[in-house]
């Protein structure tokens, strides 16, 4: 999706209301709290998307109901620039950044942008790399070979850096899995958005991933979702908000924010008859296993 798109897709009508707080503390594994907000200046590869304000209020909308660690996850250079200085100066949050596997199709994983995502991830607060990975959906297949080669570098950049691997995985999943046993997966890697079915589900369990849920286990048509999400160790589980994108039930076609992931949380926790409070704090642990700490 690109900036614009996505900057209209955040425009879909009032804010929801914030859920009841969190009976203890969770997290959102995955934000794009500059589409959230706002969009750069057309043109302005390094343009302000939101007032610090404005970022500190979202944050703080989150925390209010008991959401107080957030990934803040790039897409292209500007944004991964961004997300790095946002973790930088706020300890709610931690960065991921890359090129998103829609931007490297369309030829932007150049040797100087990697350089760059390189760089990022060095930095401390920086503690994955991604969103990278395939999307055969968007991107025709005169592209599949730029994503291909672009998610392989981002792979030796997590591996290199220490960190995690943050993947976007859209309608590849087999080709996901053949590139990252080519080159070996990074310690900790983690499925954003997990869209896959309960067979899916196991086979990256089996090799040691975690996954992400949003949203969308919330969706009435989501049920070979719901079922993966069942048989996915609380060990290996991560929560995310995808947001502006995503919003989950009853909210639906509304805009995401990361103050909304307690509904995500209380769907999950149901599904697997979890104690609530038990189930934010196994999630918490899974995050500060495969991100580090915040507070650090």
């Amino acid at each position: 999706m690109s900036r614009s798109a996505a900057s209209r897709a955040n425009k879909r009508g009032e804010p929801p209301p914030s859920p009841e707080p969190l009976p203890a503390p969770a997290l959102d594994s995955h934000t794009h709290l500059d589409i959230v907000l706002g969009e750069r200046p057309a043109g302005d590869e390094h343009g302000e998307w939101a007032s610090d304000d404005d970022v500190d209020a979202e944050i703080a909308a989150a925390v209010a109901v008991n959401v107080p660690r957030l990934v803040q996850v790039g897409v292209d250079v500007a944004s991964s620039r961004w997300s790095a200085a946002l973790a930088t100066r706020h300890p709610n949050v931690l960065a991921a950044v890359a090129l998103h596997p829609n931007e490297a199709g369309a030829g932007k994983a150049t040797d100087d942008a990697l350089a760059e995502i390189d760089r990022l991830a060095a930095l401390p607060r920086v503690r994955a790399v991604g969103e990278t990975g395939l999307d055969r959906y968007r991107t025709g297949p005169e592209g599949w070979a730029d994503q291909e080669a672009s998610f392989r570098a981002h792979i030796r950049i997590a591996k290199d850096r220490g960190v995690a691997l943050v993947i976007h995985d859209r309608d590849a999943h087999e080709e996901i899995l053949r590139v990252l046993e080519d080159e070996g997966a990074p310690e900790h890697t983690v499925f954003h958005c997990f869209s896959g079915d309960a067979d899916f589900a196991r086979r990256c369990i089996d090799r040691g991933f975690a996954l992400s849920f949003a949203g969308t286990v919330t969706f009435g048509n989501a049920g070979a979702l719901r079922e993966a999400a069942a048989l996915t160790p609380v060990e290996q589980m991560l929560v995310e908000t995808d947001a502006p994108f995503l919003t989950p039930m009853p909210h639906r076609g509304r805009p995401n924010a990361s103050r909304l992931v307690p509904h995500t949380v209380r769907a999950l926790a149901d599904l697997k008859t979890l104690d609530l409070a038990e189930f934010c704090t196994a999630l918490t642990t899974t995050a500060e296993r495969v991100f580090g700490k915040w507070e650090e």
